[in-house]
């Protein structure tokens, strides 16, 4: 296992790419991150029908394809039961790649985001093995060196379906392991049991695991696995739950929630964070954070429209690396609080 890092300064992961910009999980925004100082770039991953790992947020595509307008090839959208509630929409393991290669992308959350818009329908959607070339593209050509962090989705209930996720990374990436793409590969998940399997493995033997913790409730692997008695996120940052997390785990990225920044004072002195970071440091744990984006509905209410404000105060807390929508805003600041070498 890795001991943290002794970074000079926390590694900047473009979240999706650069989504603040572009529409999330294109290779357009994924360039755009690279060009905007980007350490990491973050696929999330979900299946297709025939095993293809899809660079999707999520398995449902109505919010962020062009799949709606696309009712005669694509038929109607279906209700299921999902870790989200019951859910009607068009689902990627519904179809083969073959079939999603034909959609385009949209900007997810327009209203929110309304330059986004511009560039709906220019994108093709991508699968991670596209993804791992260009990066190695980057690498080889452009002199950039991003390297990549693949979250695996809803691990627990996508076994239900059939679909293996650490099995459909080993394929998916088959031919590419050796690739430079691939260097300082990290594999992150909401859920603990799928990084243990890709570690009792061998698959991607070795990347760094990262488990990811929301502010609250409870990781679906254990809730279908425990129900009622299922165990929170907050139990794993107990004493006693990173130290069960230390043992399978290089690293934590909790909710930036769960740093305790909210107002000027604790953005000036992040105190809680500070005491959450030193906490998984003495494990051997890094820890990373999400998601630093600059609209307002996503900052605390005292720190409206002062997104760097924030930001330096969770930078602040000794995070090892952030997530970013706005990359080059949240490299600015990095740069100005520890000078790259």
């Amino acid at each position: 296992m890795n001991a943290p890092s002794q970074h000079k300064c926390p590694m900047l992961i473009g979240h999706r790419g650069a989504p603040a910009y572009r529409p999330e999980h294109t290779a357009e925004g994924y360039l755009l991150a690279v060009r905007q100082g980007a350490d990491a770039l973050e696929p999330d991953v979900v299946p297709t029908r025939d095993g293809v790992l899809l660079v999707r947020h999520e398995p449902m595509l109505g919010a962020s394809t062009d799949i709606a307008a696309r009712t005669t090839e694509f038929g109607p959208a279906r209700t299921l039961s999902t870790p989200d509630g019951m859910l009607t929409d068009w689902f990627a393991h519904d179809f083969t790649w073959e079939q999603l290669g034909s959609l385009r992308a949209l900007e997810r959350i327009p209203r929110i985001r309304p330059v986004n818009a511009v560039c709906d329908g220019t994108s093709a959607l991508m699968r991670l093995r596209e993804l791992v070339q260009l990066v190695e593209h980057e690498r080889t050509m452009a002199g950039a060196r991003p390297r990549l962090v693949i979250e695996l989705k809803h691990a627990s209930w996508f076994r239900g379906l059939g679909f293996d996720l650490p099995a459909l990374l080993e394929r998916e990436l088959a031919g590419l392991w050796g690739s430079p793409a691939l260097e300082g590969l990290v594999i992150e998940s909401f859920e603990g049991e799928v990084l243990r399997d890709v570690r009792r493995r061998g698959v991607a033997a070795d990347a760094s695991l990262v488990y990811l913790l929301e502010s609250e409730g409870v990781p679906h692997d254990r809730l279908a696995r425990d129900g009622a008695h299922a165990q929170s996120y907050a139990s794993d940052l107990t004493s006693p739950g990173l130290d069960a997390v230390a043992e399978w785990a290089d690293g934590i990225s909790p909710s930036h929630l769960l740093l305790g920044v909210r107002d000027e004072d604790s953005a000036a002195h992040p105190q809680a964070g500070r005491r959450l970071v030193e906490r998984a440091h003495a494990r051997g744990l890094e820890v990373y954070t999400w998601t630093l984006r600059p609209e307002d509905v996503f900052l605390p209410q005292a720190l409206a429209g002062r997104p760097e404000t924030y930001w330096r105060g969770i930078l602040r807390t000794g995070v090892d690396g952030v997530f970013a929508d706005a990359p080059d805003r949240v490299r600015a600041l990095i740069d100005a609080q520890t000078p790259r070498a």
